[in-house]
Order: structure tokens, then C-alpha cells, then sequence
């Protein structure tokens, strides 16, 4: 409560007001003793004093308040009552999908590698994408890039001096040829001055004689000239003289001066002073009789001698002897030209998940306690290597072909999976709002991406051999369309099999945007009826559209805070949110129900599959046969076929 309304309070106090609570009190109204009845003036049905009334709207039902996400970005203003159901539709109110699923390496030893299948598939992706390769380059970009050389192979990377060194020599070249460039220049513009010219132009500008006789004795101190030093000690003298800051002080003089003060304590005038041309210098502090003092160190805590420890063969690291020798590449017998060269993504691949599965790495060095520490080396060699700090996995692909080092199919993650294994863990990571997010979860992760390994889209039974065909069997109930991937944004988006349009003419399309000759309030209705998707996609047609789909953000979309790291000389780096961000979530429009779509059964595609090999067998087959007639008995103790086989009355 403000202070002011606090002083209030205090003015307004009764004594009857502050206990009753009857809406029907009939106090008579005396000063500083009780007040009127009266009600709540937004009508949400209140009675109380009068004096009561500044209390009553911080809970008045009826009051308008901010959201309770107002410091998170929502602007809206609405009664308090409402406020529990906007959080709802709030466009603050966020929930950042936790969706994981796992992937494992193609190479991996307990699945067979389908190198023929990957590479058809990317030479193929152009014509129509898959939903399963388009999700699984997607993961591999993403893994990519939060792969760091650095964490990956320290020994590779190059030191800080080296950059900050070639940083500073490309600096100092840039630096040198800008000079270069501007003294250029000025010898086009202006002949050289000499010395002699350069003191004239300096008198004649009024400068004063004494700061450019100064300026001109520093120059000859400094110079390369044979009078150098001559010029610095008749300096020293002026300086000293007229109290200039030229003026040096000489070793040989403070010797001088000081050098019977510490050879007898009688002599007080060399001890408290000493002179320097015939003035006293500033008093030094010597010592008077004292003498150096033997130091003896007393050790009071005697070895016990008795004692033997047990020796142990775990703990003690002395029990066996061991050699500590250094070992590099050389002692592998191999030339260092002659090793093989490691493929960057498979060796990275194969670290990342050695450190996933181990907890580190091989050539990390790791103490288990204060006594044993393991070591170990792995040597290395890249054709990109060495690294820079900052450098990723995904910067080393960038100029190489395309190729796949993950599998198709995508494994959920339960609450009983076990981290520590051999396969990599992705994380949805959308934000929608909070009443999206159940059709979110519905529609992308139960339908369609835990159903894309043979479900909800079907491939080929021989792909393993390379075949490349693949259908998609499902779309939804209410109308026609098609599931695809956007690898910009990451998602799936629905599109709705419409009719192309033909216009009067007979000509279908046309340049002529008709949408925008519309009225910009039958646009904003339109745009009323898009989900969110096509909201965040129609936007980057036109400023036209980007206008109207920006009227629909404060009901439909999303508001974050971005926030900035900024660093201070006063204290630690700190965080802190810079502006709001609006935007549209990625969920297109919900589908409730899922149907088969007319698409030919797989058996089709195999008749005519270049991967099927039909082969014809012609020759007999020898079945199994009874050696003799066994009579049937109406009886359940009749012989079985464990009791034929065990009598050997079955021959093949």
C-alpha cells in the first residue's frame, strides 16, 4: 500500500468500522466513531463503512488490473476475476514442448549399415522430401552444431597465444598499410619539411622559446647521434638547476652520498642526511646497533619408528614399482606421415559417444582419488586440424557433400531410459501457448512422428537393399491434405489439397494479387481463420500482410523477453531483457481424426520393385514322412510328435 494511502487509513479510523462487518448495521453515524453504509461502486454486490471502501479495491472483484504475467510482456487489462481464466489464451503464458526421443549412429555396431539406402535417398531428396529423412537431417544439423572441437579434442585446438598473435599481426599489417596509404598521400599533397623548416613554422606560429628549446633537447637525447649522452647529462644539470621535470637522479651520486651512514652509527650527519651538489636529501632510516640473529628451528614432533604400515596392493601406489617414462607417437613404430587420418564426423561422433557412455574421454585424465590417477593418450590425426576455439562440427561439413550418420528410425525416451548409452537424445524445444500445446503433443508427436517408421508413412520392405519408395497412408477425416516438413522452422505444416484457380479468361493464376485489392478489414477477418503457422508464413508476403496479421498478435500470438548478456568493469557480466518479442507459434490447424488415404497397397510397388529378385525354385523338395502306419486312437494317450521324433520313427 502506498504511503499516502496508509496516511489515509489512519485519518479515516472508527472505532466501530474497524469490527463490523454486518451488511445491515444501523450505527448511528458519529465522527471518529463510525461512518455511512454504502456499496461497491463497480456493483460486484459489496456492502460495507464508507471508511472501508479504499480497502475494499485491492480485492474487488470488478477492479481492472494488469495480467499476472505483466512483467513477462502481457499488455492486457482486464477485471480480477478474470484473471485465473486468462491465463489460458494469456500470450505470456508459454510452455516450451519437453518432447525426447533418441537416434542411433547409422554405423552402429548392433544395426546394419543401409550406406546404400542413405546415399538414394540423398540423391533423390530433391524431388520429394521423406518425413523421416527430413527429421533425421534436421537432429544431425542440430548435433552438429552443438558439437565443439574444443570439448572434443583439447590437444587440437589451437592455443590462445597463437590466435591472439595472428590477430594481432593481421592487426598491425592492417594497421602498417593504413599508414602507408595516408603518408602516401601527404607526400602528393606537400613536399617534405626539414628540421630546420619544421623549428620555423614552429617560431613563427608564437610558440613559446622555452617549451621548444626543451622540445629540441629531448629530440637530440634520443636520437641515434654520437652526442646523445653528452646531451642527457648537461640535461640532468639544467633539470636539477631550474627545477624543470628533465631531471635525473644519479646512482653513483646516491652512492657517494650514502656511503658512510651505514659504516658507523656515530656519524649522524652522513646517517640523517646526505648531500647531492651541497642540499641535503630527504632523511633515509637507518638502522642503529643491531646485529643479524641466528635463527634456530626447533622440531618437537619426532618420527615414530615402531610403526610399520601394512602394505596394500589397491590403495598403496608405492607397492609396485613402477617406471615413469614419456611415450609419444614415435614408440608406435609407424612415421608420422604414415598414420591414417581420421574422418572428423565419425570420430567425433564416436568421442561424444564414448564420453556419453564412459563419463569421459580416453586420453582424459581421471583421479578416482588422492592417490591413483589414470592416464591415458589417443592420438589423432585431421586434415582440418588444428582448430579454432569456437569451432564446431557443423563448420567442418559446411563445403562437403551431404551425407547421413544417423538412423531413420526415431526411438521414444521413457522415464525408465537408461542416459548412459550409446544414442544420441534430441529435445522438441517449441514454445506454444498454453492452450495449443495439447494439440501440439496430439497431432506432432502421437500421430505423426512416433508413426513415421512404418505407420503413418510405409516404405518399401526391400529399402534396406536401397529401395527409396515410400507412401504416406494417412491425412486427415475432414478434407484432403499432405503432411510435410519445414527444415527452416523445424516442424511439421499441413497442406490442404485445393483446386488451382482459373481465372475468366481461361488462364490459370495470373500476377495480379487480387488478395490484396481487398478491404483491410475483410483481410483481418480472413486472417482470423489461419492457424498459427500459416499466421507466421502469410506475414513475410507483404508489409500489407504483415499489418494485418499484427493486429491478430495480441489474441493469437506469443510474447517473450529477449534478453542480453552485458558486462560491466564494475562488476560481473549480467543479464538482463532488452525488448519483447511477438511471434507466432508453429502449430497448423488441429486434426482430430486421422484416415486412410487412397494410395495402392505395397504389394503393388512390389511387383514392379527393381529390388525384388523373384527367384524360381524347380526342383523337389524331400518333406518329412511317417515310416509306418500309426493307429489312431480315440484315447489322449496317443503318441505325440516329441514321442515319434524320440523313436525315431520321423525320417527326412
Amino acid at each position: 500500500v502506498p504511503p499516502e494511502k496508509i496516511q489515509t487509513k489512519k485519518i479515516w479510523q472508527h472505532v466501530h468500522c474497524d469490527s463490523c462487518y454486518s451488511r445491515r448495521c444501523r450505527a448511528r453515524v458519529e465522527v471518529g466513531v463510525s461512518c455511512a453504509i454504502a456499496s461497491c461502486r463497480l456493483l460486484c454486490g459489496a456492502v460495507f463503512h464508507l471508511c472501508k471502501e479504499e480497502d475494499h479495491l485491492l480485492l474487488c472483484p470488478n477492479v481492472r488490473v494488469p495480467c499476472l504475467n505483466a512483467e513477462y510482456g502481457c499488455p492486457v487489462q482486464l477485471p480480477r476475476s478474470s484473471q485465473g481464466s486468462h491465463l489460458q489464451v494469456c500470450p505470456a503464458s508459454l510452455v516450451s514442448c519437453s518432447m525426447e526421443w533418441n537416434r542411433w549412429p547409422a554405423n552402429d555396431a548392433c544395426s546394419l549399415p543401409n550406406t546404400e539406402l542413405f546415399e538414394n535417398l540423398l540423391r533423390e531428396r530433391q524431388q520429394e522430401g521423406c518425413l523421416d529423412l527430413a527429421m533425421a537431417l534436421k537432429d544431425q544439423d542440430a548435433l552438429f552444431h552443438s558439437m565443439k572441437m574444443k570439448k572434443l579434442f583439447p590437444e587440437l585446438i589451437q592455443s590462445v597465444e597463437e590466435e591472439e598473435r595472428e590477430e594481432r599481426r593481421l592487426e598491425e599489417e592492417r594497421r602498417k598499410e593504413k599508414e602507408r596509404k595516408k603518408k602516401a598521400l601527404l607526400e602528393k599533397e606537400a613536399p617534405m619539411l626539414s628540421q630546420e623548416e619544421r623549428e620555423a613554422i614552429a617560431r613563427g606560429s608564437e610558440v613559446d622559446a622555452g617549451l621548444l628549446e626543451n622540445y629540441n633537447a629531448w629530440e637530440r637525447m634520443f636520437s641515434m647521434e654520437m652526442g646523445g649522452c653528452r646531451e642527457a647529462a648537461a640535461g640532468r644539470g639544467r633539470g636539477r638547476g631550474t627545477g624543470k621535470n628533465m631531471g635525473t637522479l644519479n646512482e653513483e651520486d646516491e652512492t657517494e652520498s650514502c656511503a658512510g651512514a651505514a659504516a658507523s652509527s656515530s656519524s649522524a650527519c652522513s646517517a640523517s642526511s646526505s648531500c647531492l651538489n651541497g642540499r641535503p636529501r630527504k632523511k633515509n632510516f637507518v638502522y642503529g646497533k643491531l646485529e643479524p640473529m641466528k635463527i634456530i628451528t626447533v622440531r618437537t614432533f619426532k618420527v615414530p619408528t615402531s610403526f610399520t604400515a601394512r602394505q596394500g596392493r589397491i590403495r598403496n601406489p608405492g607397492f609396485y614399482k613402477r617406471e615413469n617414462k614419456g611415450v609419444d607417437t614415435s614408440d608406435l613404430g609407424v612415421a608420422p606421415g604414415d598414420m591414417p587420418v581420421w574422418e572428423e564426423v565419425q570420430a567425433s561422433l564416436l568421442c561424444s559417444l564414448e564420453r556419453e557412455r564412459r563419463g569421459n574421454l580416453i586420453a582424459e585424465s581421471i583421479t578416482s582419488d588422492s592417490l591413483l590417477t589414470d592416464q591415458g593418450t589417443q592420438t589423432y590425426r585431421f586434415l582440418s586440424a588444428p582448430f579454432r576455439r569456437n569451432t564446431s562440427l557443423a563448420d567442418l561439413t559446411a563445403g562437403k557433400p551431404l551425407e547421413l550418420h544417423l538412423q531413420l528410425q526415431v526411438e521414444s525416451v521413457t522415464s525408465r531410459h537408461n542416459k548412459a548409452s550409446s544414442a544420441f537424445t534430441f529435445l522438441c524445444g517449441h514454445t506454444f501457448q498454453r492452450s495449443e500445446y495439447g494439440k501440439h503433443f496430439k497431432n506432432i508427436h502421437s500421430d505423426i512422428q512416433m508413426g513415421v517408421n512404418g505407420w503413418f508413412e510405409q516404405r518399401c520392405p526391400l529399402a534396406y537393399l536401397g529401395c527409396t519408395y515410400s507412401q504416406r497412408r494417412f491425412q486427415p477425416s475432414a478434407y484432403e491434405a499432405t503432411v510435410n516438413f519445414n527444415k527452416e522452422l523445424g516442424c511439421f505444416s499441413l497442406h490442404p489439397k485445393a483446386p488451382s484457380f482459373q481465372s475468366a479468361g481461361g488462364q490459370s493464376g495470373g500476377r495480379e494479387d487480387s488478395l490484396s485489392s481487398l478491404p483491410y478489414e475483410v483481410l483481418c477477418h480472413v486472417a482470423s481463420f489461419l492457424d498459427s503457422l500459416s499466421l507466421s508464413q502469410l506475414a513475410l508476403v507483404s508489409r500489407l500482410m504483415r499489418q494485418v496479421c499484427s493486429s491478430l498478435l495480441q489474441e493469437r500470438g506469443m510474447v517473450t523477453l529477449c534478453w542480453e548478456k552485458t558486462s560491466s568493469s564494475h562488476g560481473p557480466a549480467r543479464w538482463r531483457a532488452t525488448r519483447k518479442v511477438w511471434q507466432f507459434s508453429s502449430l497448423f490447424s488441429p486434426v482430430d481424426s486421422w484416415s486412410f488415404t487412397d494410395v495402392p497397397s505395397i504389394s503393388e510397388h512390389l511387383k514392379v520393385c527393381p529390388y525384388n529378385e523373384i527367384e524360381s525354385k524347380t526342383g523337389k523338395i524331400r518333406l518329412p514322412r511317417v515310416l509306418e502306419e500309426i493307429q489312431t486312437n480315440k484315447s489322449c494317450k496317443g503318441p505325440s510328435l516329441v514321442t515319434l521324433f524320440q523313436e525315431k520313427r520321423i525320417m527326412m
